[in-house]
């Protein structure tokens, strides 16, 4: 525990330290701790911790794969600012959104800064025999497409006033959550091994991926104290709203099972309160949202859908793991991915 500590905290500074220092007190200076100010509320960091043991695990130097963590975890750090504009979030790990204190503009530009970082870090790479610095730059162009495409999903059925089914639900996922979450993060510790990534772990990071963010649903919908949802839009345990999701209309799981099996009267009333505007939406809607998940027990089934994706997932990852010669860190990635699975906040 006090080894993966010490691995994440070194991550962190090495995100700071790809982003312009804070010197002086004018309007510069203010904009380069905007852009440090994600970065600095923490986070588990643990896409840049995979890279890290994946390099490991396949045989390489996790020192050498620390720029493309930071890289990595840079890329999370601005999606996020983006994200909770799209969503229009109030919180962001305990704290207000950007946009929130700073308004829009000057938060969309902030990620955008961000994001040119990010290139500039990978940029600054450079092959050797051991590690591959055009492939994990390719890698970087194949992730941030499908997290785009996969955002696009979510953002169209939200504005367009749609609801998905399972499979479109899960196909968004796999796009928006599985690859930057699972699938890259250990191809690029791979890539910075100079080893070729397995060809089974896209389809393991695609499962998990979707296994990971069911989870995070269910937790977002489950009460600061399980008997009460009076406390809607306080923060939760993880740093995030409670029920957040169903105050954004954000379409998960949990709500295409709810669909599934409303009557057509309900069917008909909670599309119309998840019809409105954020602004709009009270905690008397939510309310009678959460309870209609209780009486069909979509909580239930989606928690169910999380833990069958994670363990067959998990199965096959090990198998993968087996075959690597740095079996240390291939049994922390795969500790680590069994924690989060089941992880409680």
């Amino acid at each position: 525990m006090r080894a993966m500590h010490a691995l994440t905290e070194r991550i962190g500074v090495a995100v700071l330290a790809s982003l312009p220092s804070v010197e002086g007190d004018d309007d510069l200076a203010r904009f380069h701790a905007l852009m440090r100010e994600y970065p600095e509320r923490g986070g588990k960091r643990l896409r840049g911790t995979l890279v890290m043991l994946a390099t490991e695990a396949h045989g390489g130097d996790p020192d050498e794969a620390l720029p493309v963590a930071a890289a990595l975890e840079l890329f999370q750090n601005w999606v996020l600012v983006h994200d909770d504009i799209e969503d229009d979030s109030e919180e962001r790990r305990g704290r207000p959104a950007l946009h929130r204190s700073v308004g829009v503009p000057v938060a969309l530009n902030v990620g955008d800064a961000m994001h040119v970082c990010m290139w500039e870090s990978l940029l600054a790479l450079t092959s050797g025999p051991s590690f591959d610095a055009d492939a994990i730059r390719r890698e970087f162009v194949w992730m941030i497409r499908r997290t785009a495409e996969g955002q696009h999903l979510d953002l169209t059925w939200v504005a367009e006033g749609r609801f998905a089914d399972e499979a479109a639900y899960l196909e968004m996922v796999r796009l928006k959550t599985s690859a930057y979450t699972v699938t890259s993060p250990l191809r690029l510790g791979a890539h910075a091994s100079g080893a070729r990534p397995h060809s089974a772990i896209e389809g393991i990071g695609d499962r998990l991926g979707a296994a990971f963010q069911i989870r995070d649903d269910v937790l977002n919908l489950t009460p600061p104290t399980r008997d009460d949802v009076n406390d809607v839009g306080s923060a939760d345990a993880y740093g995030k709203e409670f029920a957040g999701d169903l105050l954004e209309g954000k379409r998960t799981l949990i709500l295409a099972h709810l669909f599934a099996h409303l009557s057509a009267d309900d069917l008909r009333e909670a599309t119309e309160r998840l019809a409105v505007p954020r602004s709009s939406r009270s905690a008397v809607d939510v309310a009678w949202l959460l309870a209609r998940i209780t009486e069909v027990g979509s909580l239930r089934y989606a928690q169910e859908r999380a833990e069958t994706l994670a363990r067959g997932a998990l199965s096959e990852l090990a198998d993968v793991l087996a075959t690597l010669p740095g079996r240390a860190a291939a049994g922390r990635i795969e500790a680590l991915l069994r924690t989060l699975a089941a992880r409680t906040h």
